[in-house]
Formats: C-alpha cells, sequence, structure tokens
C-alpha cells in the first residue's frame, strides 16, 4: 500500500509561507470584500485571501466576477502573513503585471526619480518616470497627490508644475493597491516651515496677510509658504476695532507668535496678545 503524505497542519503551513513568496490554488468564493483561494499547498480550508484592491490594476469599475470564476485558477503573490485571522493575503497585480510590481516593490522610501508629467488631474499628478515601465491603465507610474505638490499653498496644480515639464521628486512609498510610486516633489526642497522655525520664537510680533476666514479661526501668511491660525479665542484684539468691521481676507493684521510646533508644522498666533488692531 502507498504511504500518502499528511498535508502540514494551518499553522505548520502558515510558518512555511514568506512575503514574495507566488501561490497558486483555486477560486472558492468571491464577494465584495475579497476574494478566497484554495491554495494548492495547503487543501484543507481556503486560506488565501485576495483583497478587492488587489485582484487587478486593470479592475477599476469592474468587479471580481468580471475578472475571475469560482473553481478558476489564480497566481497571487504574498503580501502579507495573517496569523491572527489565520489567513495569506495575496496580490493577483502582483503576478499579471511582474515587471512593474518587481520595478515597483524595488523603490525605497527617499529615493530621487526623475520624470516627465504626464497627466494633471484635481486629485494629482501623474509622471512619465524615465526608468520606469508603463502602468496598464494610468499615464505614468509616478503619482503626486495635492499635498506633495508644494510647501505653498496654491489653488490649482497649474501654478506648480505644467504638462510635459521634467520634474525630480522623491519616493513615499510603493501603492500596491493602484500600481503607483506615490512621490513628493515638495520633499525635494527646503520647507519654508522649519527655516521660519529656526529663527521665530515664541513672543515675536509680526505682520501678514488673512488668507483663509474659517469658522473656528483664520488664518495669516507670515512669510514666503509660512501661514499660521488665529483661534477664535485669539482673535479678539485687547481694544475694539473703530470700524467694527469683520476681518476679511487680504486684510493686514499683527499678531504674536503663541506656538511653534515643528513636528506638526503648526503656528499658533493670537491677537489678543499683540497690543495692537492693524
Amino acid at each position: 500500500m502507498a504511504i500518502v503524505e499528511e498535508e502540514p497542519s494551518l499553522a505548520a503551513f502558515l510558518g512555511t509561507v514568506n512575503v514574495g513568496d507566488v501561490l497558486t490554488g483555486t477560486v472558492a468564493e468571491m464577494t465584495r470584500s475579497g476574494t478566497t483561494v484554495l491554495l494548492d499547498a495547503f487543501s484543507r480550508a481556503p486560506v488565501g485571501i485576495i483583497g478587492a484592491l488587489d485582484l487587478s490594476w486593470r479592475s477599476f469599475g469592474r468587479s471580481a466576477a468580471d475578472i475571475l470564476e469560482v473553481g478558476g485558477r489564480v497566481s497571487a503573490e504574498v503580501i502579507a502573513v495573517d496569523l491572527g485571522k489565520r489567513r495569506v493575503r495575496l496580490s493577483r497585480s502582483a503576478t499579471e503585471n511582474p515587471q512593474l510590481w518587481a520595478y515597483l516593490k524595488a523603490l525605497r522610501p527617499g529615493q530621487r526619480l526623475s520624470g516627465t508629467v504626464a497627466a494633471i488631474e484635481s486629485f494629482g499628478i501623474f509622471v512619465d518616470l524615465d526608468d520606469g515601465p508603463g502602468h496598464p491603465v494610468f499615464p505614468g507610474v509616478g503619482f503626486i497627490t495635492m499635498p506633495e505638490l508644494s510647501w505653498n499653498r496654491f489653488e490649482d496644480p497649474f501654478e506648480v508644475v505644467s504638462l510635459g515639464e521634467r520634474i525630480t521628486c522623491e519616493v513615499i512609498v510603493f501603492d500596491t493597491h493602484n500600481g503607483e510610486a506615490r512621490l513628493s516633489l515638495r520633499a525635494t526642497q527646503p520647507d519654508p516651515f522649519q527655516q521660519f522655525a529656526r529663527r521665530a520664537h515664541v513672543g515675536q510680533i509680526l505682520h501678514g496677510p488673512v488668507t483663509k476666514v474659517m469658522l473656528f479661526g483664520v488664518f495669516v501668511r507670515v512669510a514666503d509658504g509660512v501661514e499660521g491660525l488665529i483661534h477664535l479665542s485669539e482673535l479678539t484684539a485687547p481694544t475694539p476695532e473703530p470700524s467694527g468691521d469683520e476681518i476679511q481676507i487680504g486684510d493686514e493684521v499683527t499678531v504674536i507668535i503663541i506656538e511653534i510646533d515643528t513636528l506638526r508644522r503648526r503656528l499658533t498666533l493670537s491677537r489678543r496678545s499683540s497690543g495692537k488692531n492693524h
């Protein structure tokens, strides 16, 4: 009689799986939250799970049923081993686009990359990287969100970059869900807040225009690329305003620094302590 080797226990199996391994299996179930996979290496239970966002970089606007079917074969790369939930988290995108996945996975935070601005959208900037492969969906594998575009306040991204412009950015992270290198353009430039903080001090009196009026207070620009908040409780000057008019955008005001938070890049100001109205 032939001796059949017993399959290892789930705990033992999970102990052999490493991030980066490529596993194959059969689709067991498809839901909105993800696709479960009965792995060839462990057939007792469908412990493989492909999240909805890890199914395919071509899956935008498509359901799992448009890409896979129950009983179908699938190959995916391990992106995490969840010992608590006894699951192996997989990415089918990795094996669907192996060249792009390998390129993005090799990037390191802080690494500088150059490329060309390929598209300017309301939600961010796509960058066609010089040494990067093409993307199956987007015009470039590099992507800059609006906050990472510039240290200075801007209303329109065209104020900062132009289509076709050559730029150099720093890598922030590999966005595995979209197959993008998240980049920062502002990281390649000196942070005006940190430069300001090195020469400013609590109690210092400054002057500047109001840039934004909110329900909780107003923002004042006290240096190029540096704005501080006057909270509502610190807004009323020690003496009444002669005209009684409310503060408006563009008004020049005198303020005093009451806090400099370099970690969170926050500057807190006051008019109550400045001793001046204008």
